[in-house]
């Protein structure tokens, strides 16, 4: 059975080696020609113009994305992410910095510095008119990107740029709008600014790098497996940029992965009941981290119909920190149950 197994991993190894070395093949075909080549060119060129059409959709994909921000709405920033017109000037970017194109970079380098400052406007004045001073899920979900955010970005910039040298799978865009979407990160840093919250601001600027670099990797890399240019210094910086990013973006992965490690931990504490809180069950609801406090501070949102003591909560949390490796402070807000009987 087990050399059975060992053949049949090894026949999908060198049907899947085959397959990418194919594809691989595909894709670096030893060129195009000149005629595609100026095909792209133009395209590119026509992509990072700054014209009405870009300024237009600029800026109602920051309006939209903002008023979404403000009402907490997934729907309505998803239409954003579909009208920002932000993708195009990368590709051309990516594109002119390896060919050492000037004249293209510095169209498509003015289109997408021209959109940022326009959507930092627009968005900090809308939250100052606005004048809300907490934020929903939406807002705080773009504030504290991880390694996941740039693989993210790296995925869907190699199929963003793979869409425009290969024609037949344009319909994709919408989909790589989505997923690495600029405009939201931007309208975020406008909000979290007009409201004095520099550490949201800050982690949604590091959000709106990740997926600039990463999709201008992605799609240099692209290109140069396609035979459109070659590889040159150029690349080299960008992969230094985007490296510089791996060290914040790596310390917040660790945190989501202790925190997931932390609610699976009391979720098992509560419902194991390896602490005694009573003989009735408790529900955790939900849970919030402070990693700016030493020791971290975790605020647990529980439902119980039995009164919980500062010693339990104490005895909780010793036993939490020693499982964990790590001290913790945990703060328990409590919802009371209360069960009423029909009368007999």
């Amino acid at each position: 059975m087990k050399t059975d197994l060992m053949a049949n991993i090894k026949i999908w190894s060198i049907f899947l080696g085959l397959k990418l070395k194919r594809s691989l093949l595909f894709l670096n075909s030893k060129g195009v020609g000149e005629k595609e080549f100026q095909e792209l060119h133009q395209e590119l060129s026509m992509d990072a113009s700054w014209n009405s059409n870009y300024i237009a959709c600029t800026i109602s994909a920051c309006l939209i994305a903002t008023f979404g921000l403000i009402s907490n709405s997934t729907a309505v920033i998803i239409g954003a992410m579909l009208v920002a017109p932000l993708m195009l000037p990368l590709r051309a970017l990516a594109f002119s910095a390896l060919e050492g194109d000037f004249r293209l970079f510095k169209k498509a380098i003015f289109s997408l510095i021209g959109a940022t400052i326009l959507a930092l406007f627009l968005s900090y004045f809308t939250g100052l008119i606005a004048g809300i001073p907490e934020y929903g899920s939406e807002l705080l979900a773009r504030t504290q990107p991880n390694l996941i955010d740039l693989g993210i970005a790296l995925t869907a910039g190699g199929i963003s740029g793979f869409a425009k040298i290969k024609k037949g799978i344009s319909d994709a865009l919408a989909g790589t709008a989505i997923a690495v979407a600029l405009m939201p990160p931007l309208c975020v840093v406008g909000l979290s600014l007009s409201q004095g919250m520099l550490a949201f601001s800050q982690g949604a600027f590091l959000l709106y790098l990740t997926n600039l670099l990463g999709i201008i990797l992605a799609c240099m890399l692209i290109f140069i497996l396609a035979g459109y240019t070659q590889v040159n210094h150029t690349l080299g910086w960008t992969l230094a940029l985007t490296g510089l990013l791996v060290l914040p973006l790596g310390f917040s992965f660790a945190k989501l992965v202790m925190q997931s490690q932390l609610q699976k931990t009391l979720k098992e504490t509560l419902v194991n009941k390896t602490v005694t809180l009573g003989q009735r069950p408790i529900t955790l609801t939900n849970i919030k981290m402070n990693w700016n406090m030493k020791p971290p501070l975790a605020i647990l949102n529980v439902q119980t119909q039995e009164e919980i003591t500062p010693k339990q909560v104490r005895l909780v949390q010793e036993f939490v920190s020693e499982q964990m490796g790590k001290p913790f402070h945990l703060r328990f807000i409590v919802e009371q149950i209360d069960v009423i009987e029909p009368e007999i």
